[in-house]
């Protein structure tokens, strides 16, 4: 009976209807729809799903335990630490945010009820039924989180920041502490306006630059701006790789703002999106704060703009890649008898280097689907290059060998390999640090080093070879000629 409860078909539709709410609805049309309708089909399932770790005619006390853990979850911020650390386990890095107002969807325990009470489906149903509303059910933990700050207004005395995954935030010091809405205490209303783009206060107006973390200021009634407190593209570029490949908006911009009046001068926030919010204190100066484990902000919480070697481990990978050519090609330039066949050998190890060289996939594709074709076919092109690549060094190692190429050569080589793989990576790492800060200069600045160090170093391990080549006929030579 459990199990048929589990596999009846409105059970099932109901975990459908949470994969592709929770995968696809949500991205396209966040709001309180989509938000509810999670609780609801998660409920619906949940019960059924809790029934198979009971003993039989145990049904009554899983529905019971589903609507007690679902309360205490929504309404308590210890219930939704446990819930979150429950989900990472199961799913991977996962956030519950606490928040009241699902409660409104506990009715739907009694739909899973009745569907209890009707009649079983066919057999072959649990084949599909049980493993459905486990992926269902498990799928659901990490689209919780992490928030993103879209809107930022004021209500009476507090300043609200609201956004999705998100229950909102609320301070009420004007910007110096942030508490995240869970139902605790006193709180304001919250029903959003629509953002705003630009406020003005009694000395000077606001406004946010759209697709760009920056803000304006104008001191003559909107006529002329300057900036106020911006990213610069090259650290908003940085911001926006930690948030690749989970399926949520990934550009870290300024969205909404909002300015209150303070006895000592006035206070400016600022919705930054996935980057949290950045605060104009009475002082003057601007401070970003990002999204705590509790669901609050606070200027620690914010992710720091500079990381050395974090973000860039594609880059690395090219680099790798790079050396590894290079050491194709300076074996292929030291060893005689594979210059007269080396276009082969080139041949494959350029095809391997360019199925290596796509190594951000999840870039271009997130996660919403349940088999990642596109990050599949990747992986394997990856491999392939891989294998290519390793048969063409191989292949020339092995003939620098049978050729007895000089040592010194191959040494030569090996050399000029690390030094174009660190001419790569090092701009890039030195982006990661803030230092160039623009990736197109750490770009040019790679290209320019593995290009400039590769080209000069072929061209140097050439000349050795064709010098010790000709010294060694030389003294060959000379040894045959001598009288004995």
């Amino acid at each position: 009976m459990r199990r048929a409860w589990l596999c009846h078909p409105a059970t099932l539709a109901a975990a459908l209807v949470l994969l592709i709410n929770d995968h696809v609805l949500k991205a396209a049309w966040p709001g309180l729809v989509t938000g509810k309708l999670s609780d609801v089909a998660g409920l619906v399932v949940a019960a059924p799903l809790v029934s198979l770790l009971f003993a039989r005619r145990a049904d009554l006390a899983a529905t019971v335990l589903t609507g007690v853990v679902f309360t205490l979850v929504k309404t308590t911020g210890a219930g939704a630490e446990l819930a979150s650390a429950a989900w990472t386990l199961v799913a991977g890095p996962s956030r519950v945010l606490a928040d009241p107002t699902d409660l409104l969807a506990l009715p739907a325990l009694g739909l899973a009820w009745w569907i209890r009470k009707h009649e079983a489906p066919r057999r072959w149903s649990a084949v599909v039924g049980v493993p459905l509303a486990v992926l269902a059910v498990g799928a659901t933990g990490p689209a919780g989180g992490p928030p993103v700050a879209e809107n930022v207004h004021l209500d009476g005395g507090h300043i609200v920041v609201t956004g999705r995954w998100s229950a909102g935030t609320v301070s009420s010091d004007g910007g110096r502490t942030w508490r995240a809405l869970t139902g605790n205490g006193p709180a304001p209303t919250p029903q959003s306006p629509a953002p705003r783009t630009s406020v003005c206060g009694a000395e000077f107006c606001y406004r946010i630059v759209p697709g760009r973390l920056k803000v304006e200021r104008s001191a003559d009634g909107e006529r002329t701006w300057t900036s106020a407190w911006e990213l610069s593209p090259g650290r908003t570029e940085w911001l926006k790789r930690g948030h690749i490949g989970d399926g949520r908006p990934r550009d870290p911009r300024s969205l909404a703002i909002a300015l209150q009046e303070r006895p000592d001068g006035h206070v400016v926030v600022v919705a930054n999106g996935r980057d949290g919010i950045v605060v104009r204190d009475t002082g003057g100066a601007w401070r970003r704060h990002g999204y705590g484990a509790d669901g609050g902000l606070s200027t620690g919480a914010a992710v720091p703009l500079t990381r050395p070697g974090e973000r860039v481990d594609g880059e690395m990978r090219v680099a790798v890649v790079a050396g590894l050519w290079m050491l194709l090609a300076g074996l292929v330039a030291v060893t005689p008898a594979v210059v007269r066949s080396g276009r082969v050998t080139l041949g494959y190890g350029l095809i391997g280097v360019l199925l290596l060289l796509p190594w951000r996939y999840e870039e271009f594709f997130g996660y919403y689907s349940l088999i990642n074709l596109p990050g599949v076919v990747g992986a394997a092109a990856g491999v392939s290059g891989a294998v290519l690549l390793l048969i063409a060094l191989a292949g020339a190692a092995l003939a620098a060998w049978r050729e007895d190429a000089a040592g010194d050569s191959v040494r030569e080589a090996l050399c000029l390999a690390v030094l174009v793989a660190a001419g790569v990576a090092l701009p890039f790492r030195g982006w990661s640090a803030g230092w160039p800060d623009g990736y197109t200069a750490a770009l040019a600045l790679a290209g320019l080093f593995g290009l400039g160090i590769g080209t000069a170093g072929l061209v140097i391990l050439r000349r050795n070879a064709v010098r010790r080549s000709a010294a060694i006929g030389y003294l060959a030579g000379s040894s045959t000629s001598s009288p004995r």
